[in-house]
């Protein structure tokens, strides 16, 4: 197991210890006062301890190795135990609002103590503290269902120091106000159920990579002796410290197999040591002739000028057969790519009689 596995599965552990002490006295002194908020804040918190159960077996599960079933790993895992965990939270804020909207039709007054507003101050500051923590490790350690926890975890902060204030207005003016701001505390767990949903969703789906470290992937490779363009870059996750994908370099045509070779060998392995990325690189040809080089130029800056088209590459001319080929990449506005492919290739071998174009819509992922 990694390092940053047993990190995970630490922070796990200590987020169960603390959130099992503030279940047994919430619900202790919820029960004793009567209070529907202290016992939902105590339900609440039960599921922060399956959602630590829940980032630990996920942790576990994730490092296993691959296999014929899974030849890229099980990284993603770890997000299926972000949406565990954001689905408990869901159904504790669901669960939460049915007994708060039930207090609110029959209201029991609840009786706090000194001793109940001990606890709820004690348990505002643990959760302030453990919220802060696991969300700091989450970060580090880039762990979706940490973040999750942590982040829920603040939200019970806030969500605490409501039922303080709720316990206080009762013990200094009589009003009682505990099925509502038990109904206020189910719509924030709801809502951070939902938004704790999103992250792993949408990694699941396919979310690219942050920007930078994509043009910082670009810059790199850029500076390989040999290579004139970084194109089609594409990478998926499949965890958070796995990220498989390719890339295009282009090379002049009078590049040898044997340089190529090298090339690419040396760019893949690069990637693999400086930041854990497996990629598989390509080559387009650039024609070294000074006369395919002015048609070249002429070409690409014909591409651009037209409608809906952001960039072009992967010009390369065979003048022994009059073929053209070249990557076209449009604008969101452009939603059929075969008919925008049969324009722009219509367009061309108009304005450069005698050539056949191959134009390929690519897109940047």
């Amino acid at each position: 197991m990694t390092d940053r596995n047993q990190a995970i599965i630490r922070t796990s552990g200590i987020g169960i210890a603390a959130n099992i002490l503030l279940v047994i006295f919430k619900a202790i002194v919820g029960f004793i006062a009567g209070s529907i908020a202290i016992v939902m804040d105590a339900v609440n918190n039960l599921s922060d301890v399956l959602s630590s159960v829940i980032t630990i077996v996920g942790t576990k599960l994730s490092a296993r190795p691959a296999d014929k079933e899974h030849p890229f790993g099980h990284g993603r895992i770890e997000y299926f135990s972000a949406i565990l965990i954001a689905v408990l939270v869901l159904i504790a804020g669901v669960s939460s609002m049915v007994e708060s909207v039930k207090k609110i039709i029959h209201p029991t007054p609840p009786e706090y103590s000194t001793v109940t507003l001990i606890v709820i101050i004690v348990a505002i500051i643990i959760k302030l503290f453990l919220g802060r923590y696991v969300k700091r490790r989450g970060e580090e350690l880039n762990s979706d269902a940490l973040k999750a926890s942590g982040a829920d975890a603040l939200f019970d902060s806030v969500v605490t120091t409501g039922t303080l204030l709720t316990a206080l207005l009762m013990l200094f003016t009589g009003i009682d106000l505990d099925g509502i701001v038990g109904a206020l505390i189910a719509c924030v767990v709801i809502k951070a159920g939902y938004d704790m949903l999103i992250a792993p969703v949408s990694q699941l789906l396919g979310t690219p990579v942050p920007a930078e470290l994509k043009q910082g992937i670009i810059q790199e490779v850029l500076k390989e002796p040999g290579v004139n363009g970084v194109f089609d870059v594409i990478l998926n996750y499949y965890g958070p410290s796995t990220i498989i994908g390719s890339l295009h370099v282009s090379v002049l045509d009078t590049t040898t197999a044997r340089e190529i070779h090298l090339l690419t060998r040396h760019i893949s392995d690069k990637l693999w040591q400086c930041h854990g990325i497996i990629v598989t690189v390509g080559i387009y040809a650039i024609n070294s002739s000074e006369r395919d080089q002015q048609l070249r130029i002429a070409v690409l800056h014909e591409a651009v000028s037209q409608p809906h088209v952001m960039l072009c590459h992967a010009f390369y001319v065979f003048e022994d057969k009059k073929l053209i080929t070249i990557d076209i990449i449009p604008d969101r506005d452009v939603t059929d790519d075969d008919r925008f492919r049969k324009a722009i290739t219509a367009h061309f071998e108009e304005k450069f009689p005698g050539y056949k174009f191959d134009v390929d819509i690519d897109h940047i992922y």
